[in-house]
């Protein structure tokens, strides 16, 4: 998308919003006037948020994008667009008042009050509440009247660990409200089954001096006997068909796990030995909340059921409870198609993969997963049929298998309370063409084992990690490389062997998903090729470029470490900003003096530095146009811009827009994005290396807007970047906002990259498509 075509649209989508305004007020009746502001005044800058969302949605002021969707599309009578006017409504204000000063009453201002007043110009209202708080009570003196000497023991030697209600903290209805959620959470911890909230009371005496106020904690017993514990008995376990129905007289396997777990299964599947340990009720024990909820999340971790139900029966004239698990697996097969689009000024291309699920496969949750994948690539720029425009094919088939559990040689100790263990075997074959300049064909092979230290805590150990590839070079593209003094891509090219292990830790990934104030970590740290040395002492051979090699091809020693730092800051009202830095490093050593293809880094693209497409960006300063002849840079193309180090930062805000747009929540983003990426050797290529003294003449920063359309069960994201400073260039000239505002100089800017860096086209905005959140 052009900016002169940008700049303009979004001035008249301001315009528009504005007229959409206007057009509200025009039609409204004479006696009818339309929000327009909202104002809380008086108000402790820590409630201010809680105390306007106690203002009626139907008196605060619309979002101008709504209110205008709402003129602009439902001109026919259908209201479902957009947000219709919000007019005045006094007793809505009123209700809003009030609401307000109880809310204030419930902080601990017992003698807040609150006033609003309206006023009215233009058949537009503005609303204002101004509040008097006073002064806030303190809890003063807290007493107990527990009947249950055994829970009052229990309670008092507890209460320390989460209570906020102590002397002189403020009066709050919220922690009293949280002293009453944690007591019933203790209780149901240990054993007191029948326990529900309402047994817990406070007490509040305001008759006090000073704006102060005791409190007395009641825990009451039950109106015809007191509080019991209890303990687990046996546990019956039914799964039934995936459709949920079972006909009469279904057959069903049973089994008897552990001497207490009674399996009925009518879906015939499972191997239960299997899913037995995942279900933490056990016989004798005392009953807890918590040991329900963790085999709750346990079973459906699994990913092969799609309901699971926990619920307890109480044995006759006893303490003990019989456990009910009632289970609907999900569909045992599963297809699924998926595609993406790639566009910019110059490369179009297409994927399409299609995927195959087997869960369960052997009885025991396993999950085998076949995926087939096909893309093409065109260069608009060059002439002729279709055909003759293929830039390159890329072909790939997969297969993967993961266990429930940790698949090792040896024993080791459960590590499931936490949550499901899994080991992975991969496999994957490629075939990938550089049309008549390249073809490479790759078979890769991965063990893997995942596990969680706890929710917020992952990590992944590969230990196995192998790729063996045959490059075929056209020999013209070859000789071309090695007599302009490019021959150290060859290294990238031809055949080879990587081997590898690697260890991924992540922080917080729960998180993601939430709206609050946490920081994200995942580093990935890589060593690969001394297996494959060690071997190539005993058996291997060198070829002609003094490279020893294993299996007939040369193989790469290298470390490499990358990590993701992340930053979220929560703002209210679905409001977020988050701040990214994400910097790797890989070096080569030993036998061949570069790091593999698939190991090094690029910029660019939706989840980086997006007013770049992927692969187009950097090292450094360089420039393509170095590059001696079009056919160079055609046959590089993509495999130049690559680095050793990369550093890249993001900058976004986040915010909500619709909460219904065809079924959709929209939300948008403004983001600044920078950072680029180097090479550690001297390659050749001018400006690729990284300079300490030239960093800020090597960094590339874009900026741009962005929407996220939430369906629910995944979020489909637009981002346009623009192109703010580009480190290609020199001096100035790096400064690419300057054209947004010349027409004729970006004209002129674009014509001549064409002819120096031909077949590469210049564009100053890059639209990006992506599935799920950048970051």
């Amino acid at each position: 998308m052009k900016a002169y075509i940008i700049y303009p649209v979004t001035i008249l989508l301001l315009f528009t919003l504005i007229l959409g305004a206007c057009r509200s007020t025009k039609r409204l009746k004479e006696n009818e006037a339309l929000i327009t502001k909202l104002n809380i005044n008086g108000v402790d800058k820590e409630f201010e948020e809680q105390a306007e969302s106690y203002v009626s949605l139907d008196i605060r002021p619309n979002s101008p994008f709504n209110l205008w969707v709402y003129n602009t599309f439902n001109k026919k009578g259908k209201k479902s667009l957009g947000e219709a006017p919000h007019l005045l409504d006094s007793s809505l204000v009123e209700v809003s008042r009030a609401q307000i000063q109880k809310f204030l009453n419930t902080k601990g201002f017992l003698n807040a009050k609150v006033e609003s007043a309206i006023a009215l110009q233009e058949k537009k209202a503005s609303i204002t509440f101004t509040a008097v708080q006073g002064p806030s009570f303190k809890f003063k003196d807290i007493s107990f009247d527990i009947k249950n000497q055994d829970i009052k023991d229990l309670y008092l030697a507890n209460r320390n660990k989460f209570t906020r209600i102590t002397p002189g903290q403020r009066l709050d209805e919220d922690s009293i409200a949280y002293e009453r959620d944690q007591v019933y959470t203790l209780m149901k911890k240990n054993g007191y089954y029948d326990f529900i909230r309402q047994y817990v009371r406070a007490e509040i005496d305001t008759n006090l001096n000073n704006s102060q106020a005791n409190v007395t904690i009641e825990i009451l017993n039950p109106d015809t006997t007191t509080h019991q514990q209890y303990t687990l008995n046996n546990t019956y376990i039914r799964i039934q068909p995936s459709t949920g129905i079972i006909k009469q007289g279904a057959q069903r396997n049973t089994s008897v796990i552990d001497s207490q777990y009674y399996f009925f299964d009518y879906s015939k599947f499972f191997k239960t030995s299997k899913v037995a340990p995942y279900i933490f009720l056990n016989k004798g024990e005392q009953y807890s909340i918590e040991n329900v909820e963790l085999t709750n999340q346990r079973l459906f971790e699994l990913n092969v059921f799609k309901s699971v139900s926990v619920d307890f029966r109480k044995r006759p004239n006893s303490t003990e409870l019989v456990g009910l698990i009632d289970i609907i697996p999900l569909k045992k097969k599963s297809n699924r198609i998926d595609g993406d689009y790639t566009f910019n000024s110059s490369i179009t291309g297409a994927n399409l993969g299609l995927t195959y699920q087997n869960r369960n496969i052997f009885g025991g949750a396993e999950i085998l997963e076949i995926k087939l994948r096909g893309g093409l690539q065109f260069d608009k720029n060059l002439t002729g049929s279709i055909s003759d425009r293929l830039l390159s094919r890329d072909y790939q088939i997969g297969a993967s298998l993961t266990f429930p559990r940790l698949v090792t040689p040896f024993n080791l100790p459960f590590i499931g309370y936490s949550g499901i263990p899994r080991t992975r075997l991969g496999t994957n074959f490629q075939i990938y063409e550089l049309k008549d300049r390249y073809l490479r064909r790759a078979l890769g092979t991965n063990f893997t084992h995942d596990w969680v230290e706890t929710k917020y805590k992952l990590h992944s150990l590969t230990p196995i990690n192998i790729q063996y590839a045959l490059g075929m070079i056209d020999p013209v593209v070859e000789q071309d490389l090695i007599n302009r003094g490019y021959a150290f891509f060859l290294n990238t090219l031809r055949s080879q062997l990587v081997s590898s292990s690697i260890y991924n830790y992540t922080l917080n990934l729960a998180r993601l998903s939430t709206l609050s104030n946490f920081t994200f970590f995942n580093g990935i740290v890589e060593v690969g090729g001394n297996t494959a040395a060690l071997a190539a002492q005993a058996i291997g051979k060198s070829n002609t470029r003094g490279q020893k090699t294993l299996l007939g091809v040369p193989y790469y020693q290298f470390a490499r470490l990358e990590t993701d730092f992340r930053f979220y800051k929560y703002l209210g009202q679905e409001k977020q900003f988050v701040v990214r830095l994400n910097p790797g490093i890989g070096y080569s050593y030993g036998n061949v003096k570069s790091l593999p293809f698939d190991k090094q880094f690029f910029a660019g693209g939706s989840s980086g530095i997006r007013a770049w497409q992927a692969r187009t960006l950097g090292p450094g300063n360089y420039n393509r146009s170095s590059l001696e002849s079009d056919s160079t840079r055609l046959n590089l193309r993509n495999i130049d811009q690559l680095g050793d180090l990369k550093f890249e930062g993001n900058l976004e805000y986040r915010f909500k827009i619709l909460d219904n747009f065809f079924g959709s929540k929209v939300k948008g983003a403004t983001f600044v994005d920078f950072g680029n990426i180097w090479q550690l050797r001297d390659n050749g290529f001018e400006g690729a290396q990284i300079k300490f003294n030239k960093l800020w003449q090597q960094m590339a920063i874009g900026t741009g807007v962005g929407l996220r359309f939430d369906v629910s069960f995944f979020v489909f994201r637009l981002d346009a970047g623009f192109k703010v400073k580009d480190p290609q260039f020199r001096g100035a000239d790096q400064w690419i906002t300057k054209y947004y505002f010349d027409r004729e100089a970006k004209k002129q800017l674009k014509a001549t990259y064409a002819d120096t860096n031909n077949p590469d086209r210049y564009s100053t905005t890059q639209i990006q498509f992506g599935i799920g959140m950048p970051f």
